[in-house]
């Protein structure tokens, strides 16, 4: 029977052009796998997309890459390069007074405490995390940290570490392991932004042969014969050996229906998004050079110049990134976020207005699809990348596998459903 010219074959269908997809790609494509990638969008990247206007470059939120991580190991596995410097942190020197008139009331920083808190964190990394991943952060900290001050002050720590502010869920074996990353190789901000990843790894992939389909929406995926078929919104029909998906859980869930699917819905209902407001500014001169990075103790504020660690900024201006962790219970108002992120932003940084080229508000990011939780065993509970009862399909992201949070998740999965679908070196 002659062939439609809508119908196409592929060894591996890549869902999701994000990080875990591109580096899917190329391992499988090295393996000598026939490989088609499919991106709803019109570029690739996802949630690690970067943007330049005027000279700054914008990520989506605030970025940083682990050099001791599982992301750093499989980038430099596929010989992506990339530059960037170390954070450098100093306490910064705020006036009693301007933290007393915070809005809502006085504010707490971290840096003035880090001398204590470096000496209890010492303690606690030399905990066991598998015997900690069912106990929640707080659980933990409450047993090991007598002073409640210091206790206080390492939750700060830990929500920038994990980008969570959810003690009373959060797996403490989960944070123990990113605290012990930040301890043996602490983290890169990227020269150029996180697109310098994307850009990496999507010319690797099509060097090794991948074929990536941007502005290519897949519509479902289904089991066909000892294979799958995946048809993509405008009609075209993809049979191949193996699908991995490597999107959200909800997008995993929403391309296989049925009863192939209820696996899927399963672990996406069980997922709990880790979310965050987000405030990015590119200022023409930083008004206190010497404040570059701070946390706030009582409340999940962050605040970097990340411009004074990488190249993100042009000559004398500064590409600066503040954070509200979003506790998952949270709903709070949009517009409250991001006025108290300008408040905070004021206190470190004042006059910064009359400085500001650019802009970028994200109300509830997501940061993570998916919270390792203390009651369903922390990174090492999260499901896959094999789908069982379904051979032939796979997921990946930062959903997925037992290893790493954010992107080390994301990279490591990749890894590990390339390794299962067969034959990456």
């Amino acid at each position: 029977m002659q062939r439609s010219n809508t119908d196409h074959t592929t060894g591996v269908a890549i869902v999701g052009g994000g990080l875990a997809g591109l580096a899917a790609a190329v391992l499988l494509a090295r393996a000598g796998h026939s490989v088609t990638l499919f991106e709803r969008s019109r570029r690739t990247g996802g949630r690690a997309a970067s943007s330049v206007a005027d000279g700054f470059a914008f990520n989506l939120g605030s970025h940083a890459l682990y050099t001791a991580g599982a992301g750093a190991r499989v980038l430099a596995e596929l010989g992506v390069h990339y530059s960037g410097g170390p954070l450098r942190v100093a306490p910064a020197s705020v006036d009693a007074a301007a933290l007393g008139r915070f809005p809502g009331g006085a504010l707490r920083l971290l840096t003035a405490q880090l001398p204590q808190v470096r000496s209890a964190l010492a303690a606690l990394l030399r905990s066991d995390p598998r015997s900690l991943d069912r106990v929640s952060v707080r659980a933990w900290l409450e047993q090991a940290i007598a002073d409640a001050g210091v206790r206080e002050a390492i939750e700060a720590y830990v929500r920038v570490t994990t980008y969570t502010h959810d003690p009373n869920r959060l797996s403490a074996g989960a944070t123990l392991d990113q605290l012990r990353l930040a301890a043996q190789g602490g983290v890169l901000y990227l020269d150029g932004g996180w697109q310098t990843l994307v850009s990496g790894l999507q010319a690797s992939a099509r060097a090794a042969g991948a074929e990536i389909r941007t502005g290519t929406p897949v519509g479902s995926v289904a089991q066909a014969g000892e294979g799958w078929a995946l048809r993509t919104a405008d009609g075209e029909r993809w049979t191949g050996g193996a699908v991995l998906i490597a999107g959200t859980p909800a997008v995993a869930t929403s391309l296989v229906r049925g009863e192939q699917g209820q696996l899927l819905r399963r672990w996406a209902e069980a997922a709990l998004p880790v979310r965050a407001a987000s405030l990015t500014v590119g200022l023409a001169r930083l008004p206190r050079p010497s404040a570059c990075w701070e946390l706030a103790v009582n409340r999940p504020l962050y605040f970097a110049v990340h411009s004074a660690f990488a190249r993100l900024a042009p000559d004398a201006g500064a590409t600066v990134h503040l954070i509200k962790y979003l506790a998952s219970a949270d709903h709070t108002d949009p517009r409250a976020d991001e006025q108290e992120l300008e408040a905070f932003l004021d206190l470190l940084q004042p006059g910064w207005r009359s400085e500001l080229r650019r802009r970028s508000f994200l109300p509830r990011i997501t940061v993570s699809n998916a919270l390792p939780m203390a009651e369903s065993g922390g990174s090492m509970g999260r499901p896959g990348p094999a789908v069982p009862g379904l051979p032939g399909l796979y997921v990946a992201g930062d959903w997925v596998g037992g290893e790493g949070l954010l992107a080390d998740a994301a990279l490591a999965s990749a890894r590990a459903a390339a390794e299962m679908i067969g034959g990456a070196a």
